[in-house]
């Protein structure tokens, strides 16, 4: 497979670098520091710091840089997290623009505790959706290491 370098240089279009990027991936447990609120809630914002986190992976891989988050076009709330649950995190690019990155961000619970049980009980789960966005991340020209 190509590099993201090697691509640019041969004039690529937007599908092949989307393609080439690829999609990436955090699975993260939320402890009971992360619980906002009463019953071991988890406040929402907290996906959204770590579609951050996703999304710099992704500036890296087609940029060399980490960019800047822009704006959310829109982000979706779906279901509540809790302290213990895993979730898994997932963005991949949907657009790329001059300096421009367009993303999709899915954040899914995927093992949670066990109610009832001892305080290390936890079970997989069918994914549950609990949020998802889309957003904008920038990365400036001069910034931008993979330019051909």
């Amino acid at each position: 497979m190509k590099t993201i370098p090697e691509l640019r240089s041969q004039g690529a279009e937007e599908l092949q670098l989307i393609d080439a990027v690829g999609t990436s991936l955090i699975r993260v447990r939320l402890g009971g520091e992360d619980a906002h609120y009463a019953g071991g809630l988890v406040d929402g914002a907290k996906m959204l710091k770590f579609f951050g986190d996703v999304a710099t992976e992704l500036l890296i891989r087609l940029d060399g840089d980490e960019g800047l988050f822009r704006a959310y076009e829109k982000v979706e709330f779906l279901a509540p997290s809790y302290a213990g649950d895993y979730v898994e995190i997932t963005a991949r690019l949907i657009a790329i623009g001059k300096t421009s990155r367009k993303m999709e961000f899915f954040a899914k619970k995927v093992i949670r505790p066990v109610s009832g049980s001892a305080v290390s009980a936890a079970e997989i789960c069918e994914p549950v959706m609990v949020c998802r966005a889309v957003g904008t991340c920038v990365t400036p020209l001069e910034l931008q290491r993979f330019r051909s």
